[in-house]
């Protein structure tokens, strides 16, 4: 029997390694398996629960008196506090619920939770309470030894499985709030695999899934007793119950705008009750409690980090964005020359040029024939449709052919090959120059229109049908907008559009024309020959400092903590699937 804890802990290890190994099908396939024996542990704990108490003593629901608390704490004093620490434990597990709302419903949460979970363990601890009254000596093994012969096994079975299964939630809220980070930009880069259509929040790490269960195998060999692994679980515990406090009275003061005697009566009882639960569990900071409390920390401090320093290097960006004399005075240089081919040029702006760009060019004096600024969107959809995916629009002068191009994916949308990616900007970009054409020249005729024949367009609705035909042999139809409140249509290039014709895509549309495109088709032969003479990827590597007169603070945190952190995650041609062979980086310096 001297080497059974050593046993237990060997198969605690494997059994973690298995369930870290099974995330990768993600959470809806891994709880579909799962909640079968979930629900019958619920079903064993509570009917348990219910047989002992009506076989040993019902007279243990007068319990939920307040009045045998007070009592309580007035014979046992200190040690009565102390205890809070373990009485806190008996209800862990359960705001793991509220921490997979990314994954399941609000709804099924406030069902699972009242329905099933809360009256399952308010039967299983009073049937164990009602035990004790007749057993008291038994309280080391109270769970066990309450349980029916002819169930004892099937419980066992079923609590290991249980045992196991719990720890499903606390990863599965660990990969949606890393995931909700990065979003927010106060994470580094890792791999994110939405493994659901429905649910945005349904998510998989692979970095994240391997980094804890590493951190799991190390605790379970570090600790080896349940002990020392529940006052850490307990710190953690109460402390998600802070925290959820503060932010949820910060809601309602800036949100809900609730009376203000309400908040102060919610802050006041329930920080009142946590407080004194937070104090018992931090009595036990040195048997084990530190644990979570350093993992928080080194956390906080890579969240920290990378969050000022990235929003600060997007403030750079903004304020030094090129202007549009730069572009103006680029196309009167004689000393830029233009190669044949397409530039793609990342950058996270979404408005203006990087300043990477005039860097780019002081470098390297030229420019593709075609220039396109990329920027690259996760919105909060499963799915984002092909023709609504890019969305283009010109950078002045117009002849000199640069383009800004907006490229948004939905969730599960997954980031195509080199070669199918530019095919699609491409034949997108050749939709945008014929639709802006349209557009264009369909302006241009009304408004002539207007001049010989005047008339009030502002509640009208007018059909156009010119039937002008252009060199290709052929008239195209294309539906106009135009707003009720202004009597002149107005497009500006300013703003990104998504442009579908054929009549498939308008909301106030009310005129249309038949226009020429002979001078669309030479723009988009320009295109599909720069297209032919191949596409290159030009991205920033832009390298983050401090400035000279900055603290040694921010020295450290900048020149040191930021660089470690960026040389050790992804990188974003990784990130973007960029083919190295065609990938040209330009290095630049910020200094923050």
């Amino acid at each position: 029997m001297d080497g059974f804890p050593d046993a237990i802990v060997g198969i605690s290890v494997a059994i973690l390694i298995v369930l870290f190994s099974v995330q990768r099908f993600g959470t809806d396939k891994v709880g579909l398996s799962f909640a079968p024996i979930i629900l019958l542990w619920f079903t064993f704990i509570g009917g348990i629960g219910l047989y002992n108490l009506f076989k040993y003593n019902p007279g243990v629901l007068s319990a939920f008196n307040p009045g045998y608390a007070v009592d309580y704490f007035r014979r046992n004093g200190k040690k009565g506090w102390i205890s809070l620490g373990g009485i806190v434990l008996c209800i862990t597990g359960t705001e793991a619920m509220f921490a997979d709302l990314g994954h399941f419903n609000i709804r099924a949460i406030q069902i699972s939770f009242s329905v099933i979970v809360f009256p399952a363990l308010l039967a299983a601890y009073s049937g164990q309470a009602a035990y004790l009254t007749e057993f008291p000596g038994e309280v080391e093994h109270t769970f066990y030894n309450s349980i029916p012969d002819p169930l004892y096994w099937p419980t066992f079975v079923v609590a290991v499985a249980a045992a196991i299964i719990a720890s499903q939630a606390m990863i599965s809220g660990a990969f949606a709030i890393i995931s909700q980070s990065l979003s927010l930009g106060c994470f580094p880069r890792v791999k994110v695999v939405h493994t659901s259509a429905k649910y945005e929040g349904q998510v998989y790490i692979p970095e994240i899934n391997y980094l804890l269960m590493i951190a799991c195998v190390i605790v379970c060999v570090g600790f080896k007793t349940t002990e020392k692994i529940g006052n850490a679980y307990g710190i953690a515990v109460v402390a998600v119950m802070v925290i959820t406090t503060c932010m949820v009275t910060l809601i309602m003061l800036v949100i809900w705008k609730t009376s203000i005697w309400w908040i102060a009566l919610f802050l006041v009882v329930f920080s009142s009750i946590e407080a004194v639960y937070l104090s018992s569990v931090l009595y036990k900071f040195k048997q084990g409690g530190f644990l979570p409390l350093a993992f928080s920390f080194v956390l906080m401090v890579v969240m920290g980090v990378w969050h000022y320093v990235h929003k600060e290097r997007y403030m750079f960006e903004l304020r030094n964005k090129v202007s549009s004399d730069f572009i103006k005075d680029l196309t009167a240089n004689p000393h830029i020359n233009r190669v044949p081919g397409i530039g793609l040029l990342y950058s996270e702006l979404v408005q203006g040029i990087p300043p990477i760009f005039p860097h780019f060019i002081a470098n390297v004096p030229s420019i593709h024939s075609i220039l396109v600024f990329v920027s690259v969107k996760n919105i909060p959809i499963s799915r984002v449709t092909l023709k609504e995916r890019f969305l283009f629009r010109h950078v002045e002068p117009r002849d000199y052919r640069m383009f800004r191009c907006v490229v948004r994916y939905g969730y599960k949308d997954v980031i195509e090959r080199p070669k199918e990616f530019e095919q699609q900007l491409v034949e997108n970009l050749k939709e945008f120059i014929r639709h802006e054409s349209y557009i264009s020249e369909a302006i241009m005729g009304e408004r002539s229109k207007q001049m010989t024949e005047p008339m009030n367009l502002q509640h009208s609705t007018i059909l156009v049908n010119d039937g002008i035909v252009g060199r290709s042999g052929r008239s195209s139809t294309i539906h106009v907008v135009e707003s009720q409140q202004q009597n002149h249509p107005n497009v500006s290039s300013g703003s990104i559009q998504s442009i579908q014709v054929d009549g498939k895509s308008t909301n106030s549309f009310s005129k249309m024309v038949t226009i020429p495109i002979q001078g669309a088709e030479e723009e988009m032969q320009i295109v599909q020959t720069a297209k032919e003479n191949g596409v290159v990827y030009l991205l920033g590597e832009a390298e983050v400092v401090a400035e000279e007169n900055a603290s040694l603070f921010k020295q450290i945190v900048v020149n040191y903590a930021y660089s470690f952190l960026r040389k050790n995650f992804r990188q974003g041609e990784k990130v973007l699937e960029i083919p190295r062979a065609r990938l040209l980086r330009v290095g630049m310096t910020y200094e923050i």
